[in-house]
């Protein structure tokens, strides 16, 4: 079996969509079954409680998390409040231990996806497990690596498989901790749309502003759900204070959500339409990118004959400035012009580079 063949229909069994919530770090017995208490009595829509029992961190000598203890917590709060229960796993070691405390939904962090000996470490250890298995995009946008821990656990006979986008580190500065890049994500789900996926805007926020919104975009292009950092003291959380909502404004948020249907029974006609009229403009595009790097061929020609350097940043200082201006002059985010223009200009560069060394 490989992952095109793989139906994940465990995720049928719980409630849609599916809202894991719960603090980012197991930090004691009370906390943990406030937390739970709090979120069962404000109704909020969450069937799974989660909580980091071990932790990895950036640096070293910060919180660790509590480590095994925490999975007596969690067990209490299955028993007293009926949620079943989540937590990451980051070696063979948690993976026992977890195990042994019945821990019902497990997943894989951004940091272990990254490295496939770890992967691979986990997944002999959960070998044949019939427990659901999340896997966290990896820190970096690497989307054969996402696929690639999949597939380590799908060989170990492990079927009930989901992932969690929770975004990619960046070296650029932007309103998110972690950039959601949702073009990786929407590629996976393309190529594997029956694996679920939850949004992790927590993750992607990196603070409370936004949760609701990153959210949302996410069930509208087809999420199963999502896993929210929820506290019952969220500005005196021991890790990731900034970015855990009250189990109160996690059931207003949750309450606010729209839920999309993918039936598009009685819109094919107008949106067939729609789709044509995209299509016809994205052919447009492309016989436009066409003309402009045949342009720069001329320049690259002009600049190779003059021994002039490629790159002019006086140049890329007009064509970013043009940029601002028409993405105002348009309504669009400034953000994505300067993306699609800078994707454009590193193209030009390409093009010209050929042209120096004779690839042409």
């Amino acid at each position: 079996m490989n992952l095109k063949d793989l139906k994940s229909e465990w995720i049928s069994g719980l409630t849609q969509p599916l809202m894991i919530a719960g603090p980012c770090s197991a930090e004691s017995e009370a906390q943990m079954l406030e937390t739970a208490k709090r979120i069962k009595e404000s109704n909020a829509q969450v069937s799974v409680f989660r909580a980091g029992i071990w932790k990895p961190r950036t640096k070293p000598n910060g919180f660790e998390g509590v480590g095994v203890i925490g999975l007596n917590w969690l067990k209490k709060v299955k028993e007293e409040y009926g949620f079943k229960t989540a937590t990451e796993v980051a070696n063979a070691h948690h993976v026992f231990a977890a195990l042994e405390a019945d821990v019902d939904v497990l997943w894989i962090g951004a940091r272990s996806t990254v490295n496939p000996f770890t992967v691979q470490e986990i997944a002999m250890a959960l070998r044949g497990t019939d427990k659901p298995v999340f896997v966290k995009n990896p820190v970096n946008p690497d989307l054969a690596l996402w696929i690639g821990a999949l597939e380590r656990l799908l060989g170990q006979d492990i079927k009930n498989l989901g992932v969690i986008h929770r975004g990619f580190s960046t070296y650029q500065k932007t309103k998110y901790r972690n950039n959601p890049n949702w073009q990786i994500a929407l590629d996976f789900k393309s190529q594997f749309p029956d694996i679920p996926m939850l949004i992790d805007p927590s993750h992607i926020c990196g603070n409370r502003t936004g949760l609701a919104d990153i959210t949302q975009e996410a069930l509208n292009v087809g999420y199963q759900g999502a896993i929210i950092e929820s506290h019952c003291n969220p500005d005196e959380a021991w890790s990731d204070a900034a970015q855990q909502i009250t189990p109160e404004v996690l059931a207003e948020l949750i309450g606010n959500l729209k839920v999309r249907s993918s039936n598009l029974a009685g819109f094919e006609g107008e949106m067939g339409r729609h789709r044509t009229l995209i299509s016809d403009l994205d052919f447009q595009l492309i016989e436009l990118l066409s003309q402009r790097m045949k342009i720069s061929e001329k320049i690259g020609k002009l600049k190779k004959e003059n021994d002039i350097a490629i790159f002019q940043p006086e140049r890329w200082k007009v064509i970013t400035e043009y940029a601002n201006q028409k993405a105002k002059e348009t309504g669009m985010s400034n953000e994505f012009i300067e993306k699609v223009f800078k994707a454009i200009h590193e193209e030009s560069i390409e093009v010209q580079n050929n042209i120096m060394i004779d690839r042409a």
